[in-house]
Parts: C-alpha cells; sequence; structure tokens
C-alpha cells in the first residue's frame, strides 16, 4: 500500500505531465493551422502544373518520331525506390508508424514480385526504421520541417530524379511516395502514390490544342517534368506536415485526458488512504483511553 507520500508525490507529477501535454496540443493546433493553410494553397497550383504537363505530354506521347522522355516511359519495375515520409520526432500517435508499416509492406510485396528496392527516406523515424531493418538506403534526410520551403524540396525531387535517371547502371524502372495525406485534424491516410514514371492524366484529343514549342519540345519536358516531380515532392512534404500536427494534436489531447483521469482516480485514493489513516489513529486514541480508563 503507497504511503501518502507517495500518492502526493505521484499526483505531482501527473499535473506536471499534464501541464506539458496540454502545451504540445497548442503548439501543435497552432502550427496546424499554419500548415492547413499552405496545403491548402499548394493544392490548386499542383492540379494546374499537372493540367499543363498532361496536355503537353499528351502531344509528346502522340510524336512517334520522338524518343519518349526517360521520367515518362514506362517500363517492368525490376528496379524501384520508395520515398518514405516520416517525421523527426515522436509523439505523434500512431503517425510514423502507419507510415513505417506501409512502406514495409510495399517492400515486401515488392520484393515477391522480384524487384530490387531502395530507400530514400525523409525523417529521422523512418530513417532509423529501416536501417534497424538493412534496407538499402540511398539518401536519407532529416532536419526538412524545420524551414520547409520550395528550395528544399526541390533539392530532394533533384536527388530523386538523378537517382531515377543517373543514379543506377541500369537506371530505376519505378519510383513510388509513401506519406501521410491529410484529411483533417483526427484523419490522416497513408497514400502511397507513384511519382515516376509520371503519369499525366488523360486528355482528350480535342482538349490538346496545338502548341509551338521554343526552343523544342524535348528542352520543355527537360525542364517541365523535374519541375512536376518537385511540385509533388513539395505537396507530399506539406501534406506530412499538416498530418503530423493533426496526429501530435491528438495524441496530446488524449494524453491531457488521461493525466485528468489519472489524477482523478490518485486524488480518490490519496483521499481514502488519508482517511482510513485518520481513523486509524482515532480507533488509537479510543483504544488508549479506554486501557487508561480499565
Amino acid at each position: 500500500m503507497p504511503s501518502l507520500k507517495d500518492i502526493r508525490k505521484r499526483i505531482g507529477s501527473v499535473k506536471n505531465t499534464q501541464k506539458i501535454t496540454r502545451a504540445m496540443k497548442l503548439v501543435a493546433a497552432a502550427r496546424l493551422r499554419r500548415a492547413q493553410q499552405a496545403i491548402v494553397e499548394m493544392r490548386p497550383y499542383a492540379l494546374k502544373t499537372m493540367d499543363v504537363l498532361s496536355a503537353v505530354a499528351a502531344r509528346a506521347k502522340d510524336d512517334e518520331e520522338e524518343n519518349v522522355h526517360p521520367l515518362l516511359a514506362v517500363r517492368e519495375p525490376k528496379r524501384v525506390m520508395l520515398v518514405v515520409l516520416t517525421s523527426d520526432r515522436g509523439l505523434a500517435g500512431a503517425f510514423n508508424g502507419n507510415i513505417c508499416k506501409a512502406a514495409f509492406q510495399k517492400w515486401k510485396q515488392l520484393e515477391a514480385e522480384g524487384s530490387t528496392v531502395a530507400f530514400t527516406v525523409i525523417g529521422r523515424k523512418g530513417r532509423d526504421y529501416f536501417r534497424r531493418r538493412s534496407a538499402d538506403i540511398r539518401h536519407d534526410f532529416t532536419g526538412v520541417f524545420e524551414d520547409l520551403n520550395m528550395e528544399r524540396a526541390g533539392e530532394i525531387g533533384r536527388t530523386i530524379v538523378h537517382e531515377y535517371t543517373e543514379g543506377h547502371e541500369p537506371p530505376l524502372d519505378a519510383c513510388y511516395l509513401v506519406y501521410n495525406e491529410f484529411k483533417s485534424a483526427i484523419s490522416q491516410e497513408v497514400v502511397v502514390e507513384q511519382l515516376l514514371p509520371i503519369v499525366p492524366m488523360e486528355v482528350e484529343p480535342d482538349q490538346v490544342g496545338d502548341f509551338i514549342y521554343e526552343p523544342d519540345k524535348a528542352s520543355l519536358l527537360d525542364r517541365l517534368l523535374p519541375m512536376y516531380v518537385d511540385v509533388e515532392v513539395y505537396r507530399a512534404l506539406l501534406e506530412s506536415v499538416a498530418s503530423e500536427h493533426g496526429a501530435r494534436m491528438t495524441a496530446m489531447d488524449a494524453a491531457t485526458n488521461n493525466a485528468k483521469d489519472m489524477i482523478g482516480r490518485l486524488t480518490l485514493q490519496y483521499n481514502r488512504a488519508r482517511q482510513a489513516a485518520i481513523t486509524k489513529e482515532l480507533m488509537e486514541i479510543i483504544g488508549g483511553a479506554e486501557a487508561l480508563n480499565g
């Protein structure tokens, strides 16, 4: 049976933890609002980029005289890269665990189909997870979310494009993004999305129109397709940031409520123990008084 002092110390400890979790919840909520705004502003830009790409790629696909651009060429996926987006910090519920499990399942599925799988990992949690499982990690990026911007996303995008076109001999055949797509503050969905080869949206022939290419179609695709990869990586990073803050806010809210419940139970236990101690002291006093009177 714990003493009254032990119960008081435990109540104090839980109250201090509750203050921390409540503060982390408020910080996550503030960061979530900014992340939501960023992803809402980014989504239309990403969709418009895909519209332009689809129109140009549709014309390139119909032109049989030119070779298909390497980022559009569809091959049997013998060599595949998984780009896994996790966070650098924990205390976000199942955020990192769900991502790592989905990437691990995709890894084993591809290997069962005869593919060789390499990894580009963003975030310390994912890096540590796949290092423990002896995965082939070609690149890992940490500290990305501390100062996330298009330039940082472009650095990652260029690394992926280089790995896809020049980093392997023979080159990679496919590349997938694995990340948490933001739905709401309490809902995030794990997405395994093909990044390369780029699959443009279907465009009706009468919607393609005529273009004049300057300097030429190949140069335009060389510029446009890597830019699209950068935009998609940036969008996925923003989705992951918003999802992380939403997951952390939810986890800290649950932790704060659990601390409140625990404080209630400990307070009840303390009061009962205190009442028992007082009753015991009264019984001892009464017993002593009766002994003296007898």
